[in-house]
């Protein structure tokens, strides 16, 4: 069973039912608040997997676009708690920024599957210090793409090995293999002094 995340997703925000039925009628006032209880935690997760503040501002663009265009064809919520409303919206979100990832071709060729055996699994929590935003943001930003992806949606957001695998179209063994690897490179870079932070992003 894989760890708790740092924090509970900063998607899961409860959306009542009326404010969905106003949405899919077309209620202009309904998408705008939509639109300011979801735009911080769009664009932090873009932000965060992308590394860039000007792709993550187009990924929030995107997602709300895309929102807006297949509200209607959401069917979760009413009452499960296994199809919210807000996970709908954040898959909507990691597929758009994953999405610009493999554009530029960033998730290519970063690491091999292979190198699963080379790598003892480490599934540790990240040190306190990951919650200073600003200095998890400066690490994160070392770090390859597709190892910055696996770490966010793994520790932040919850996914399992397998959902990360499906969304990076790899292996849960690659997932394993990213997390290991990034986990331990990020707990050296959060536990170091700032300077050295510092140093390593310019390294």
């Amino acid at each position: 069973m894989p760890p708790e995340p740092i924090r509970p997703s900063s998607f899961a925000i409860d959306v009542p039912d009326a404010l969905l039925v106003r949405a899919r009628a077309g209620d202009r006032a309904a998408f705008e608040q939509l639109y300011r209880w979801f735009e911080r935690p769009v664009f932090t997760l873009a932000l965060r997997i992308g590394g860039d503040r000007d792709e993550a501002a187009e990924v929030l663009q995107e997602t709300m676009l895309k929102v807006i265009d297949r509200i209607a064809d959401f069917r979760g919520q009413s009452g499960r708690s296994d199809s919210p409303f807000w996970g709908w919206l954040r898959q909507i979100a990691v597929n758009e920024a994953l999405m610009r990832l493999r554009r530029g071709r960033k998730l290519s060729q970063e690491v091999s599957d292979d190198l699963v055996g080379e790598l003892a699994e480490d599934n540790g929590p990240l040190p306190p210090a990951a919650a200073d935003a600003a200095q998890l943001q400066r690490a994160l930003a070392t770090l390859p793409a597709a190892t910055r992806s696996v770490l966010w949606l793994y520790h932040a957001e919850g996914y399992t090995h397998e959902e990360i695998g499906n969304l990076m179209q790899r292996t849960p063994s690659f997932s394993k293999s990213q997390l290991a690897r990034g986990t331990r490179r990020l707990r050296a870079l959060l536990q170091a002094e700032p300077h050295s932070v510092e140093g390593a992003i310019h390294a």
